[in-house]
């Protein structure tokens, strides 16, 4: 069990919440001295126009830039050579971010390779990353990954079909500027994928064994935020009230993750989009009640908080039906936002979940997750979401 009393650190990016905050893109870049940035987006956030406005930020600002779009969901270690081949030929010294997480963590791998001038494989792991990025500033424009906040990047490797973890507070940004008004451009099926991601950071943030008592304060205020707010965000896109609500739980899930660490969903996950190029918010949203079932004896207390926080009533009922009460709400956030498929409905097969259990048991987000697994376990987890 945690203590109060143990030592914990708590690590938070500068960072402006609200509309309008991504227009303020060129004053920050120039503030940390950027002369020539290197815009990090995909062609989807090109064509929702977000770009086209941090760019007039940066030109306001006095500040050239020059865009690179060539990243795909799920960030590549070839992207991000391609994006060290352009900060360099264009002798850039800063980036800006613009995009959902696989565009922020495209951005830190360019920041991480630029200065290190190692291949990005070399930073897997925990505080591998000796040499600081350039200045990055990040505006999100999806509402769950929360890497505008965290110390994580999340890399694939297609040749080795795996995502990798690196955990540093040197990818942390200089400064994330949080703006609700670019979740509207998502479709509903985005809006689901990235706010179940959030809500996973909630929950496997408030069961870690390396939380704490400020990382709970922020993981309860997400689920709450975002158990209220999810299901009417993807029924009504443009209301941009739900869109603030879903953008500050997403907020508040990072400050909870990147600082608690996350378990044993998260890592079957990254082992799941290492093969597999599915969103990762899906990825963590089809096995979440599964990997809640197999967790839920060594934390029930912690559990039944997290129900409380999501609004069940749990007064004068059994552990029983308090473990089913949450299982069930879980499957019914899913269901109405539309994630209903299963590993089987995405291509998986029995025979794949050898391979997916070797490589999520090595993942750095296993160590804090609060049962130990065995191999066999991760299996049988797996096995019961096809």
């Amino acid at each position: 069990m945690t203590s109060s009393f143990e030592l914990r650190k708590f690590l938070a990016p500068e960072f402006i919440f609200g509309v309008g905050a991504r227009k303020l893109a060129g004053r920050y870049a120039r503030n940390l001295g950027g002369k020539k940035v290197l815009l990090v987006s995909d062609p989807g956030v090109v064509h929702a126009g977000w770009v086209k406005e941090v760019g007039e930020s940066l030109e306001a600002a006095g500040l050239s830039f020059t865009i690179f779009t060539g990243v795909t969901p799920n960030p590549k270690v070839a992207e991000i050579e391609a994006g060290v081949a352009v900060y360099q030929e264009e002798h850039c010294d800063a980036l800006v971010a613009v995009g959902g997480g696989s565009v922020i963590d495209c951005a830190k791998g360019i920041g991480i390779v630029t200065t290190n001038r190692k291949p990005i494989q070399a930073f897997e792991g925990v505080d591998m990353v000796t040499i600081p990025i350039p200045p990055l500033v990040c505006i999100p424009t999806t509402g769950g990954t929360s890497a505008d906040v965290s110390q994580f990047a999340i890399i694939k490797d297609p040749l080795e079909r795996v995502k990798f973890a690196i955990i540093s507070k040197s990818v942390v940004p200089d400064i994330s500027l949080i703006d609700p008004e670019t979740l509207t451009t998502m479709d509903s099926y985005l809006t689901a994928c990235t706010g179940l991601d959030a809500l996973t950071h909630a929950i496997e943030a408030f069961v870690s064994t390396a939380r704490s008592t400020m990382t709970d304060l922020h993981a309860l205020e997400a689920m709450r935020l975002l158990s209220r707010n999810l299901i009417p965000s993807v029924l009504d896109l443009d209301d941009l009230e739900f869109r603030t609500q879903v953008m500050q739980g997403s907020l508040q899930a990072g400050l909870a993750f990147s600082n608690a660490i996350l378990g044993a969903n998260h890592a079957m996950a990254h082992s799941l989009g290492g093969a597999i190029d599915l969103a990762h918010g899906e990825c963590n949203a089809i096995i979440l009640d599964h990997v809640i079932e197999f967790n839920y004896s060594s934390a029930p207390e912690r559990y039944e908080l997290i129900a409380e926080a999501m609004g069940l009533d749990l007064r004068g009922t059994s552990p029983a039906l308090r473990k089913k009460a949450l299982l069930e709400h879980i499957r019914s956030i899913k269901e109405a936002v539309g994630i209903r498929r299963s590993l089987s409905g995405v291509g998986v097969s029995s025979a794949d979940l050898r391979f997916f259990s070797d490589h999520a048991l090595k993942d750095p987000c296993m160590v804090t997750n609060p049962r130990r697994p065995t191999h066999r376990d991760i299996e049988v987890v797996y096995e019961e979401s096809l």
